[in-house]
């Protein structure tokens, strides 16, 4: 029985871990040839080896165009092809509670990776599908780039700014046969959150911490589960699959039902909704 990607040729960037790290292992499962770009060399390597000849390991900085086009060129030439393009890596910057205390320090290194890395992958990935059959490409936004937060505001701006684009790109690529589409997920369990909300904390006080935000967000989630990198994975899969062939400028919220709002019960509603009048 072969995989819905048998044939397939696939770039994840951001793919040593995390979310990333979900995609590839599941599109190999699936049958696809997957190049993993990353900066972290040791964790990319190591995925490589652990996953076999069906990948390769290129290490990458998204925002450097140079590299970013030597990433396309280097799948098509060690696997034959480029059919998917995952724009997933990213960084969450420094969070700054307030505003007026922001100095806006990493701006430019998180719209680097976030927004310029998303867009050069995006351009150079068309650019051999349109020439060749088309694709698919899909970009990893976040529910930050939906709903409005404090803290990380240039991870939210650029976030936001992927949406935009991605819908931009899916009107001028679609003649071409390439569907552009936008995963946004929330309350995935990653490293990220570490990085963005305890990374000056101890190993034990930053657990303690995570614990509390992720109990946080599931309360505050209608389906009050958590999100493991499979899920936005398995996102992933339909828009590269041809299930998907009929679908592109769409996005889809990974995210338990958070960008709906909280469930009535954290609001104290529950009980006044569910009892029948008297």
């Amino acid at each position: 029985m072969t995989g819905e990607l048998e044939g397939k040729v696939a770039i994840v960037t951001g793919g040593a871990s995390g979310i990333g790290a979900g995609i590839v292992k599941l599109f190999v499962k699936e049958g696809a040839k997957v190049v993993i770009a990353d900066v972290d060399q040791p964790l990319g390597e190591s995925l490589a080896a652990e996953l076999g000849a069906s990948t390769a390991f290129l290490k990458t900085d998204v925002a450097d165009a140079t590299q970013v086009r030597a990433l396309v060129d280097h799948a098509v030439s060690k696997f034959g092809g480029l059919h998917v393009m995952v724009n997933n890596a990213g960084i969450s910057g420094a969070r700054h509670p307030g505003l007026l205390a922001e100095d806006f320090g990493d701006f430019q290194r998180v719209m680097g990776i976030n927004l310029l890395g998303v867009m050069l992958g995006t351009r150079d990935a068309a650019r051999h599908m349109s020439a060749n059959g088309g694709g698919s490409i899909i970009n990893v936004s976040s529910i930050g780039g939906i709903t409005p937060g404090t803290g990380l505001w240039a991870y939210n701006a650029s976030k936001a700014a992927v949406i935009h684009f991605s819908k931009s790109a899916a009107l001028e690529v679609g003649p071409h046969g390439i569907r552009v589409n936008v995963i946004a997920p929330g309350n995935i369990e990653t490293p990220i959150m570490a990085r963005a909300f305890a990374d000056n904390l101890s190993p034990e006080d930053q657990a303690k911490m995570i614990e509390k935000i992720r109990a946080f967000l599931i309360a505050r989630s209608p389906m009050q589960v958590q999100g493991v990198p499979e899920d936005t994975a398995q996102a992933a899969l339909f828009f590269a699959s041809d299930r998907s062939r009929f679908v592109t400028a769409n996005l889809m919220p990974v995210d338990g039902g958070m960008v709906a709002g909280s469930p009535p019960s954290v609001n104290g509603f529950r009980d006044t909704v569910s009892r029948p009048a008297s």
